[in-house]
């Protein structure tokens, strides 16, 4: 795949950024793309290996390697060498609904997975594919309407990433899909939970029309299991996919939870999204804003980076990340990890704004003025997470984040009253086969089955739910898993 010589010839050249005193003064994205040519040059550098881990499932253990989705990665590498952007768009879109979103927020486990990856140097698989879909959405994007109908109809709740790539291959089989949205526009936590600066939110828009255009009805403000009734859709519905996420954040329960000024990140960052996009805030909702404060993010993962970005747009005076989890090595050990995920020290774009960092650290109370958060008492933790005693310190807030993860999907509501076993994490219970939940019409896939995880994982439980229900309903299916 790519020019036989190309790894030995090209060294890795990857996507820059605006530089930090630009960016943080709007909300749009800031990464700079490779030209037609230095991405061409990337592509060359796929190094045609025995084994390519970038994609693919382990003989020994069955679960994926590199890309959960199963991108067909040395493919469109030399397709894009080979100048077939159409070919390699076809190629890319066969396996993944929405290229263009995973090419800007995926962590791209493709690339640990790479080959040229033991010397720290793989290829650059996540610009490449975002390059082929920005290119092919360019051209325009196409509606893929079925050649005819099956007469069946199927609940798709929720509109984020699994629930809209289920729903887009529902209709592709004929289905008549409709999704149900509990807030005002469709994406889930892709819009509402993914800050502007990292993906804008008219690549969601141009697939909703596409979409709308296959067939997929989208019923907005329409909470299932709220103010709509969860068991009348399964009798009126050939099949129900539950597709919602895991939006039962972690909390922080030590004293002085109770002040003001102290909030989940899902409570923040939505709030920023809405701004941007104008659209109108949940009535009754507090106003969350960084500006002129001193800010506290306890987490240190993607949720926590998108908290210290947005924190700083807004104009934040400082930004403190704290992170229970001592601090990972610089570089993995690659005869230990590779082609696996490995832990190593991770520093998002959003760290390098300017937040200060520190790791194996615990909250142990929150004291305020007046009702309102402005401290933070802290200590270091030892490797049960338990406090050190003489290592206490205390750290100035006037805004504090809580983006420590998700525990679970909400119970109260459409899991409830449809009476749904669970798993011991508290996850609709579903196996990887058949997707289905202990009610035989009801379908689980995305965080909703699997728990928190990633855009890239939920396109490929959308995928696989799709899969299923349709040969649930058809007795056999054409639709790839």
């Amino acid at each position: 795949m790519g020019k036989i010589t190309g790894f030995l010839e090209f060294e890795r050249d990857d996507r820059g950024y605006e530089p930090v005193e630009e960016r943080v003064k709007h909300w749009r994205e800031f990464v700079l793309p490779l030209s037609e040519g230095e991405t061409t040059t990337q592509a060359a550098r796929c190094m045609d290996c025995g084994v390519p881990y970038c994609h693919g499932t382990s003989i020994m253990t069955g679960a994926p390697t590199g890309c959960p989705v199963n991108n067909l990665i040395p493919d469109w590498n030399d397709l894009v060498y080979r100048g077939d952007w159409e070919e390699a768009a076809r190629n890319l879109h066969s396996t993944n609904n929405f290229p263009e979103v995973t090419g800007r927020v995926c962590p791209a486990p493709c690339e640990a997975s790479c080959t040229l990856n033991i010397d720290d140097n793989p290829v650059t698989i996540k610009t490449i594919e975002c390059a082929i879909a920005d290119r092919a959405i360019s051209q325009g994007l196409r509606p893929e309407p079925p050649t005819e109908k099956t007469g069946k109809k199927v609940a798709v709740i929720g509109s984020g990433p699994a629930g809209m790539a289920c729903a887009q291959q529902l209709a592709r089989a004929g289905h008549d899909v409709h999704v149900f949205e509990k807030y005002a526009k469709a994406g889930g936590l892709m819009r509402y939970g993914i800050p502007d600066f990292k993906m804008e939110k008219h690549h969601i828009e141009r697939r909703v029309d596409q979409m709308e255009a296959e067939g997929v009805t989208f019923h907005y403000n329409a909470y299932v299991g709220v103010n709509v009734d969860a068991a009348k859709l399964v009798a009126e519905y050939d099949a129900v996919v539950l597709a919602g996420g895991a939006e039962k954040g972690r909390d922080l329960p030590i004293p002085g939870r109770g002040l003001k000024g102290i909030h989940f990140a899902m409570e923040f960052l939505p709030q920023q999204n809405r701004r941007v996009s104008g659209e109108a805030q949940v009535p009754g909702a507090e106003p969350i804003l960084a500006t002129g404060k001193h800010v506290v993010v306890i987490g240190g993962g993607d949720t926590g980076s998108d908290c210290i970005g947005t924190s700083f747009r807004q104009g934040a005076l400082s930004v403190t990340n704290f992170e229970i989890m001592p601090q990972p090595p610089e570089k993995e050990n690659k005869l230990l990890t590779w082609p696996d995920w490995p832990w190593k020290l991770r520093t998002s774009s959003s760290h390098e704004e300017g937040a200060e960092r520190d790791f194996a650290v615990g909250t142990i109370e929150f004291s305020g003025e007046n009702g309102h958060v402005a401290k933070l008492k802290c200590a270091k933790v030892d490797d049960k997470f338990q406090p050190m005693p003489g290592t206490e310190f205390d750290v100035k807030a006037d805004l504090v984040l809580l983006a420590m993860g998700f525990v679970s999907p909400v119970h109260e509501g459409m899991i409830k009253s449809l009476a749904l076993e669970l798993d011991p994490r508290g996850n609709v219970k579903a196996d990887t086969v058949f997707y289905r939940s202990s009610n035989p019409k009801v379908f689980a896939c995305g965080d909703m089955r699997r728990g928190q995880s990633l855009v890239v994982w939920a396109i490929r439980e959308g995928r696989q739910a799709a899969h299923s229900v349709d040969k649930f309903l058809m007795g056999s299916t054409t639709l790839p898993r």
